[in-house]
């Protein structure tokens, strides 16, 4: 199993870091975890071609998180040498087929892959769900952001698990959900000492990580302040295990 940050940042334009986005790439398969704009040159800039994608799992429909669906949906249809035979599975909240039919209002049949090759699956936010997509294990928890907000575990048939909060606030839902996991993805908005509401700042993720007992800790969704301010300090006071400040284009194996 092998993680890529594509994208470290958040809404804010940066020279830095693209927005949020990830890559999971485990027994053949290849797993996007959300896709802000600028997705489709992160994946080209790290070796992947993006008709390798299998799945896109969303974590919550804010602009940050989904703004390369509609160019990679005309991509797949439009671009030369695009040949994937197989559909492109999405897994998002309930919600989700509302936001793709207004998205065709918009954009129309330049966003609707021929020949059934793409593959809508909703998630319901009220349970924990678990989901067997072989050789992998899929499980979902509702976390502290928006109402259609999921974090994400992704666990192969070695035992080796990732998993993915979005964006949330602190909750135990996400502790519960990384319980044992081999490597937790947080996002961490901000400093130690400007909480914003619906997302974490460092001594919290080290107290999710702490309490779930997740092997090694990846922080990333970074607004610029986080790039001025000690983000391992706070954390490394409530977790002992390996922190990672996340880059775009690192790639990390959990």
């Amino acid at each position: 199993m092998e993680v890529i940050i594509l994208g470290s940042g958040t809404c804010v334009p940066s020279v830095r870091r693209a927005g949020p986005a990830a890559c999971v790439r485990t027994e053949g398969m290849t797993i996007l975890v959300d896709s802000s704009a600028g997705t489709l040159r992160q994946l080209a800039r790290a070796g992947i071609d993006y008709a390798d994608i299998d799945m896109i799992l969303y974590t919550h429909l804010h602009p940050d998180h989904v703004g390369e669906f509609v160019p990679f949906l005309f991509a797949t249809k439009y671009a030369p040498g695009y040949s994937r035979k197989r559909p492109v599975m999405i897994l998002a909240a309930e919600g989700f087929r509302t936001f793709y039919n207004s998205l065709q209002s918009a954009f129309g049949e330049w966003i609707v892959p021929a020949g059934g090759m793409l593959e809508i699956n909703e998630i319901s936010t009220a349970m924990n769900c678990a989901m067997q997509i072989p050789p992998l294990t899929i499980r979902t928890a509702h976390v502290k952001h928006t109402p259609m907000s999921l974090a994400y575990r992704i666990e192969d048939s070695h035992g080796h698990s990732v998993v993915f909060s979005g964006d949330t606030d602190f909750c135990n839902e996400i502790t519960d959900l990384a319980a044992g996991t081999d490597l937790l993805v947080l996002e961490c908005a901000a400093p130690e000492n400007a909480k914003v509401k619906g997302h974490l700042i460092p001594s919290e993720a080290g107290r999710i990580a702490s309490s779930a007992q997740a092997r090694k800790l990846a922080l990333t969704h970074f607004y610029p302040e986080c790039d001025k301010s000690d983000l391992v300090t706070p954390c490394r006071n409530e977790y002992s295990g390996p922190i990672i400040l996340a880059d775009d284009l690192m790639r990390l194996v959990p």
